[in-house]
């Protein structure tokens, strides 16, 4: 890691008031992932607006 971002992580570590390095990176990572979830979400629901969807009446609709 570049001494600039390592300066700007210990500085982050330090406000937000993590433990370790290792916790601030895997929160950095969930928050990541809930990103991409919600993401992903919001284009599945234009998608169905967009009637590109299937409305599924049971588990057996998606076989």
């Amino acid at each position: 890691m570049p001494p600039i971002q390592k300066k700007n992580v210990d500085r982050m570590i330090k406000d937000y008031k993590y433990t370790s390095v290792s916790e601030f990176f895997r929160d950095a990572v969930r928050a990541l992932e809930n990103d991409k979830l919600i993401k992903d979400i919001m284009e599945s629901e234009r998608e169905f607006a967009a009637g590109k969807g299937k409305k599924l009446r049971s588990l057996k609709d998606l076989m």
